[in-house]
């Protein structure tokens, strides 16, 4: 059942020199489902009876525990002491091409490769057009497949070499796992649009987007993939214990993270762009409340709730802000929130939304009866879910709803791996910004947003500068081919 939120990515996970290696990616790739739930795979390196090295793969559409259900996949299928991993929700490719499930896999000049991948290659139209045109023949619909290519077709004999000069021509966001018959290679684009992290377990390391992949392993976090970083993880890197690193550019580069992963990608209990997830989404709140506090009109105690899960934190750091402020108010759970849908009936039109949504959330009547309610949420996008729960908890009786969004209006369609609806879906960018026909439409009391200054001041001690507003701002960091954003919103 779709709600109205921008989809999460990719997940990516890569570990080299464990012989637990396929079910150790099986589990990352499980602390990783929010961020792709349409398909997953894992391909792990082994050695055959002559001795020679093959790449076992494995992938189909569904959540990871229904693509490994059967756990002979794990321990008679993708055996070997290496293996990269991906979930997949599809911002690039056909989302119902099961050529577009990720890791991909080549055997070329150097031996087998595998590649998973987290954002989208800005350029990727122009890369392929030329590649071609040149000769090569496409397997899939997906940007990552132009990076395999450009691998293969590299005059160089080097395979490190190889791979470098391949990122060297991609412009946007790419967070990379690359598996070859003697290294795991993890690396990350300039700008560090998305988050990717180094651990350890045992004598073996691993690599992930998220840090809540290693938690599930009992595995130790290192580091982050400094963005423009490639990091070499070989034999010799296991018997050091240390990890090659080279640059992939000698230019510098002014950070631009996804200011996203914090108000809603990543999971709370993750640490990405050098900060717990949950700490930020508790400053994200309390911000909130100290510009757009919510005072009931007789004095009566304000009763704050989040939409599960995701504004779950923020609603808590916005609760007590106000608290601090001398305003009397309570958290309370006024959604439950059903975590066994599967599918659903399907209703035509206006009814299907409304039970979806029903579905989904149910309210807590006792708690919002009479009351001022605060809905506290991380976005909005089309607006059609926020409107049907307004709508729900209206039927409470509540005295009055205020909603209040720890982000800005989304204005702005992103090219870095979210995946918004197009422009003229988009609530905010429908009502040319106009918080109060925004307001009117939800049919709530009040409505604001934090504004992109409030945002940024959630990081301001990491460098305002050092994050990406585009989607709220329109002011993209890099150059964009728009032809090729064009097709994936109309794939």
């Amino acid at each position: 059942m779709k709600i109205d939120k921008p989809k999460c990515l990719c997940g990516v996970f890569g570990i080299f020199g464990n012989s637990n290696a396929s079910v150790i990616t099986y589990y990352g790739l499980h602390a990783l489902q929010h961020r792709g739930q349409e398909a997953c795979g894992i391909v792990t390196k082994s050695l055959n009876k002559k001795n020679k090295t093959v790449f076992n793969v494995h992938k189909n559409e569904g959540l990871v525990s229904e693509v490994f259900s059967d756990p002979k996949i794990l321990n008679d299928v993708l055996i070997g002491d290496s293996a990269i991993g991906h979930n997949r929700y599809s911002t690039t490719g056909s989302s119902e091409s099961k050529k577009n499930i990720q890791p991909f896999v080549v055997n070329y000049r150097l031996g087998n490769l595998a590649i998973a991948h987290n954002g989208n290659i800005t350029n990727a139209k122009v890369l392929r057009d030329e590649l071609v045109n040149e000769g090569a023949i496409f397997q899939t619909t997906s940007d990552t497949e132009v990076v395999l290519h450009l691998i293969a077709r590299s005059k160089l004999d080097d395979q490190v070499e190889q791979i470098k000069e391949a990122l060297q021509k991609l412009e946007g966001a790419f967070s990379i796992a690359i598996l070859t018959e003697d290294k795991l290679i993890a690396a990350r684009d300039c700008f560090g649009f998305r988050p990717l992290c180094l651990g350890k377990k045992d004598n073996s390391f691993i690599i992930a987007s998220e840090t809540c992949a290693f938690d599930v392993n009992m595995a130790d976090f290192i580091r982050e993939v400094e963005p423009g970083e490639i990091v070499i993880i070989d034999k010799e890197a296991i018997e050091e214990q240390k990890v090659k690193s080279i640059k992939l550019s000698e230019d510098i580069f002014e950070s631009k993270h996804c200011i996203f992963e914090y108000i809603y990608f990543s999971r709370p209990d993750s640490f990405v762009f050098g900060n717990n997830v949950d700490k930020m989404r508790r400053r994200l709140g309390k911000i909130l409340a100290s510009n757009h506090p919510v005072v009931d009109k007789d004095g009566d105690k304000v009763i704050v709730i989040s939409v599960p899960d995701s504004s779950n934190t923020c609603a808590l750091g916005y609760q007590r802000q106000l608290e601090k402020d001398g305003i009397n108010s309570k958290l309370e759970i006024g959604l439950i929130r059903s975590h066994y849908i599967g599918r659903t009936f399907i209703q035509p039109g206006q009814e299907k939304r409304e039970v979806n949504v029903r579905i989904k959330f149910n309210i807590v009547k006792g708690v919002l009866e009479g009351r001022t309610v605060v809905i506290v949420d991380d976005s909005v996008v089309r607006g059609t879910t926020s409107k049907q729960l307004v709508k729900l908890i209206r039927s409470a009786d509540p005295k009055e709803i205020h909603f209040r969004i720890s982000s800005p209006p989304i204005m702005h369609p992103c090219y870095y791996g979210m995946d918004f609806p197009s422009r003229e879906e988009l609530i905010a960018n429908k009502y040319g910004g106009d918080i109060n026909k925004m307001r009117d439409y939800l049919k709530v009391d009040s409505l604001e947003y934090l504004s992109i200054d409030e945002l940024l001041q959630s990081v301001e001690e990491d460098g305002k500068d050092n994050f990406c507003t585009a989607c709220f701002s329109g002011v993209y960091p890099t150059e964009v081919d728009f032809a090729f954003k064009k097709e994936i919103y109309e794939q």
